[in-house]
C-alpha cells in the first residue's frame, strides 16, 4: 500500500507537502493540491486513520531556543537573524507558529517544551549552560535541529567552518603572508566553530611548508570586541612581525580595529585581516574587512526542512553543512603586489 512517501517521491513534493494535500489543510494552489490527489489515487493510497487521529494531537507550535549570552547580539546577531527570519518563514508554510523557549526562569528548556506542548524544537543560539536540557530532548525523540552546536542526537545544520579557516589561510598565503595569526572565539564540547576554524588555518598553514606556531593561537573567552582587544594585544605583544591575522568573527575583527587605531598600527599596512560573519559593521570600517558570508538562508531551508521530516516521520542525517563565501574588500594586502 502506498504511504504519503511515495507520493512525495513520485510528485517531487516534501511529505508535508503530501499530507497538507490529502487532508485539505495548508495554503496550496488548487493544481499542486489535484495533482497530489490524482496521483495518490493512481497509487492506491489509503489514509492511516490511526495516524491521523494521533496527528489532530499536535499543537502546531515549534519551540525555538534563541540566546545570547556570550554574544550580546540578540537579535541583531549577522548570521542567527537571519536563521531565526527565514526559519519562521519557512515553517509557517507548513500552517506552524513559533514559540520562544526560555532557559532563564524555573523551569528549563525541556519543561518549557513540554508545557507548551510543541510538536518540535529549533535550537538557533543556545546557552551553554543547559545542553543537558537538549540531550534529553533527543532521548524524549523530540524532533529537533540545532544551527549552532553539535548536540548528539540533534540533527545539525551548520556551515563548514573547517572550509572557512582553510580558505581564509589559503588567501593570506597568496598573497605573499607568512606570519599568519588566528585569533579564536572561545570553544566548548558541543559549540565548535572555533576550534573548526583553527584546524582549518593550521592544516593550510602545514600544507602549504608552515610550521604551526602556537604563539599565533590567541583564544578569547567571549564573542566580543572587548575580549578581542584584550586578546589581540596579547598576541601582537608575542609576535609583533605579524602580517596577517584570521579572526574567527566580525564582532572579535572590530576589536583589532579598535586597538590598531590607539597604537597607530595601519590596516592593512602593516597587518591584514580577515573576518567571518560579513557583519554590517564590515562595510563601515575602514579599511572595509574582507570576511566569509555565512549561508544563513541556506541553513534555515535546510532546518525547516529537517524539522518537518522528523515530524513527518522522516529519518534525517546527524549533520548538514553548507559552504560560506569569501567577500573581498580592503583589508588584505598583497605583499607580492606592494614588493614589486
Amino acid at each position: 500500500m502506498a504511504t504519503i512517501y511515495d507520493i512525495a517521491k513520485a510528485t517531487g513534493y516534501s511529505a508535508p507537502t503530501i499530507s497538507k494535500a490529502l487532508n485539505g489543510t495548508g495554503l496550496l494552489s488548487e493544481k499542486t493540491r489535484n495533482r497530489i490527489i490524482q496521483v495518490a489515487k493512481e497509487m492506491g493510497y489509503a489514509p492511516n486513520l490511526s495516524a491521523r487521529t494521533l496527528s489532530t494531537k499536535k499543537s502546531s507550535l515549534i519551540g525555538v531556543v534563541y540566546d545570547d549570552p556570550m554574544m550580546n547580539r540578540y537579535f541583531d546577531h549577522p548570521l542567527f537573524s537571519i536563521i531565526l527570519n527565514r526559519f519562521r518563514e519557512q515553517v509557517e508554510k507548513s500552517d506552524y507558529d513559533i514559540i520562544f523557549l526560555s532557559g532563564k526562569n524555573a523551569m528549563s528548556y525541556t519543561a518549557h517544551a513540554l508545557y507548551r506542548s510543541v510538536d518540535a524544537v529549533a535550537i538557533i543560539n543556545p546557552d551553554l549552560d543547559h545542553y543537558a536540557d537538549f540531550r534529553e530532548m533527543a532521548e524524549r525523540s523530540l524532533p529537533c535541529i540545532s544551527t549552532n552546536d553539535t548536540i548528539p542526537g540533534i540533527c545539525a545544520i551548520l556551515s563548514r567552518n573547517y572550509e572557512i579557516g582553510y580558505q581564509a589561510t589559503k588567501y593570506f598565503i597568496d598573497r605573499g603572508h607568512r606570519r599568519i595569526a588566528y585569533l579564536s572565539g572561545p570553544n566548548y564540547e558541543f559549540s565548535r566553530a572555533a576550534e573548526e576554524r583553527q584546524s582549518g588555518y593550521e592544516n593550510c598553514l602545514a600544507e602549504n611548508g608552515i610550521p604551526v606556531d602556537s604563539s599565533l593561537i590567541e583564544v578569547c573567552p567571549l564573542w566580543r570586541a572587548d575580549s578581542a582587544y584584550e586578546g589581540f594585544s596579547k598576541l601582537i605583544e608575542r609576535a609583533p612581525d605579524i602580517t596577517a591575522v584570521f579572526v574567527a568573527s566580525d564582532s572579535l575583527a572590530v576589536g583589532i580595529y579598535r586597538y590598531a587605531e590607539e597604537k597607530g598600527i595601519s590596516l592593512p599596512g602593516q597587518i591584514s585581516l580577515i573576518g567571518v560573519d560579513d557583519d554590517k559593521i564590515s562595510t563601515y570600517l575602514h579599511p572595509r574587512l574582507t570576511t566569509f558570508r555565512q549561508d544563513g538562508i541556506s541553513i534555515a531551508d535546510m532546518a525547516a526542512e529537517m524539522l518537518m521530516n522528523q515530524i513527518a516521520g522522516l529519518p534525517v542525517p546527524p549533520e548538514v553543512r553548507f559552504s560560506a563565501k569569501l567577500v573581498e574588500r580592503d583589508s588584505v594586502l598583497d605583499l607580492k603586489k606592494s614588493s614589486i
